[in-house]
This record gives C-alpha cells, sequence and structure tokens, in this order.
C-alpha cells in the first residue's frame, strides 16, 4: 500500500527537499505541497492524503490552525516540522490534533520512519520534544491537583492503571508485564481509554494524564519501568 503525503512549508527549498526524500521511498507518495496553511487545508480536501507534513510558521495561515482545520477534516494525520524547539509550539500542536512532532533538523531516516509511524495510526515525538512537555508543561498542572478529575470516572480500575502507565512511558509489552496480562489485553485497555475519554492516541493520553492530576512530572517510574517523563518513539498503540 502506497502512503500518500502533502508536504506545507513557505521556503520552497525545504518543502521541495522533503518531497524528495519522501517520494524517492518505494512506498511514499508525495501528492501535494503548498507554501502556507491555508493551502495545505485546501491540498488536504483535494487530494485526501494520510499524512499532512506542517511547517509551524508559514503566512495567511499557520501551521497550528492548520492542523486544526485538517484534524477536522477526517483520516489525514499530521507531523509537525519546526526550527523552533519551543514547547509552546508542542503543546498547541498536540491540541490541534497534531500526530507528530519533528525538529527540522531531523535526520533522513528518521523523517520516512516518522511518516510511516504516524501513518499507520501511532503517535511520535522528538525526544527533546517529549521531555520537554512533559517537564514543563505538566508539572504546574499536576501540582495544582494531585487528586484525580472527575473526567477520569468513566475509566475501571484497570484502565486508569493503564493510562499511569502509559502517562510514565511504558510500552505495551512492559504494561503487560507490570499489570500481569497480555498484550492483547493492554491493547484493549489502551483502546478503552481513548475511547471513553475522547482522545486520538497515545500522546494525547499522556497530556490528559498529567492534566488530571492522574500522575506528576518526577513521580517514581513504577517497577523497573520507564522513567517518569520519558516517551517512547514511537509510542506505539
Amino acid at each position: 500500500m502506497t502512503l500518500r503525503v502533502a508536504v506545507a512549508d513557505d521556503q520552497e527549498l525545504v518543502r521541495s527537499g522533503f518531497a524528495m526524500i519522501l517520494d524517492a521511498q518505494p512506498d511514499i507518495e508525495v501528492v501535494a505541497e503548498a507554501g502556507d496553511g491555508a493551502e495545505a487545508v485546501e491540498a488536504v480536501r483535494r487530494h485526501a492524503p494520510d499524512v499532512a507534513l506542517l511547517d509551524i510558521r508559514m503566512p495567511r495561515m499557520d501551521g497550528i490552525e492548520a492542523c486544526r482545520a485538517i484534524s477536522a477534516l477526517g483520516d489525514c494525520r499530521t507531523v509537525m516540522l519546526t526550527t523552533f524547539d519551543s514547547d509552546e509550539y508542542v503543546y498547541d500542536a498536540l491540541h490541534a490534533g497534531a500526530s507528530g512532532f519533528l525538529l527540522k533538523d531531523v535526520r533522513r531516516d528518521d523523517l520516512v520512519h516518522a511518516v510511516r509511524v504516524v501513518a499507520r495510526g501511532d503517535s511520535l515525538l522528538a525526544p527533546s520534544v517529549a521531555r520537554r512537555l512533559v517537564e514543563q508543561y505538566t508539572r504546574p498542572a499536576a501540582a495544582r491537583n494531585r487528586r484525580p478529575d472527575p473526567r477520569l470516572d468513566v475509566l475501571t480500575a484497570r484502565e486508569r492503571e493503564t493510562l499511569l502507565l502509559l502517562a510514565r512511558g511504558l510500552s505495551n509489552a512492559e504494561i503487560a508485564a507490570e499489570l500481569v496480562v497480555s498484550d492483547h489485553t493492554v491493547k484493549t485497555h489502551v483502546g478503552n481509554v481513548l475511547a471513553k475519554l475522547g482522545l486520538r492516541d497515545r500522546i494525547q493520553a499522556v497530556i490528559c494524564a498529567y492534566e488530571t492530576g492522574l500522575v506528576a512530572a518526577g513521580d517514581p517510574p513504577p517497577g523497573g519501568g520507564a522513567r517518569a517523563g520519558s516517551s517512547p518513539m514511537p509510542a506505539r498503540k
């Protein structure tokens, strides 16, 4: 199956470079290029790509607004690209519906990998971005409210445990080991968490866990699992 991709960046050389890298892959086809956010939204409407790569800073409509509009259109998933390693951009992009966030100095192979990961429904953050997001944006909210808020009442006890372990960076296999259940059972729990809380993917689940006070940056990891604040790349469903 060929993955259809749209690339949006106001710098023609950058845009063309990303498009050439992706188009050279046997399983990827770049179906559209756009020079600003408005063109990107129109390209998604017209060509129905699987993934849209969006620069953050673009004229007329920036990448955040374009991401929000594209997320509302349907199944196209977005990966944000920027030269600015800024927490504000990351936070806004994820809340707009982005499934991935990469810096523009990403290696060629990692760019291709990111498109494939996001296209199959998973999520991806550059490691430095994930760490900064958790440490700087979730700490104040968690400190104010260490008791989980009523949004989590829809979850069963086991689903809440699953969300907690997700937020601490554990993979499905690690969660299965921690809870002494099968990988299939973990996938079911993760799916239930996303559906009940109205979340798009695992990244939004992690954000939700911190924002609701279920877990705070600096909490000790469970068992021998991943460190609090770490985020796997990619995050797997």
